[in-house]
């Protein structure tokens, strides 16, 4: 199984580009993590709307083909981490790919998030792009340790 980070905007500092890396390298083989980074629509004369409209065709073209699609938003479920490996373990079992997905700018385009399978938030807090996908790979790594009985999480 998969978990595919879609995530819009292709830049990001090097620390976050090897913090990912970090937290990628540490999954097992049964329970891969891609980050898939699409372009941000070039800000200009069009409205959000149109922007956001560009970006979820992007979005959409990167999804692996019957994924289960999690909707990172600032509105939908708060989760402990305890909750989200719960999930985890919910998705391998189902054992289809999982594609989580960072919106852009602006977000999601609305009528994206309201056809996703589930809607997550990560934090209260705005956060900026790089360290969402940070923690997000920090998050999903440490969800996969409790469900292993890995020592890397403590209560």
């Amino acid at each position: 199984m998969k978990l595919v980070v879609v995530a819009v905007g292709q830049r990001v500092p090097d620390w976050a580009s090897a913090a990912w890396d970090d937290y990628a390298k540490r999954f097992p083989p049964e329970l891969r993590l891609e980050l898939k980074a699409v372009k941000t629509e070039p800000r200009g004369s069009r409205t959000v709307e149109q922007l956001m409209a560009a970006e979820r065709e992007r979005i959409e073209a990167a999804i692996p083909r019957g994924a289960r699609v999690v909707a990172l938003d600032e509105r939908g479920t708060a989760l402990s981490t305890v909750a989200l490996a719960a999930k985890v373990k919910g998705w391998q079992l189902d054992a289809d790919d999982v594609a989580l997905v960072i919106g852009g700018p602006d977000g999601l385009d609305p009528a994206f998030r309201a056809a996703a399978h589930e809607r997550v938030r990560l934090s209260d807090l705005t956060l900026p792009h790089a360290m969402v996908r940070v923690l997000l790979a920090e998050q999903l790594y440490r969800a996969w340790s409790i469900n292993a009985n890995h020592p890397y999480h403590r209560e």
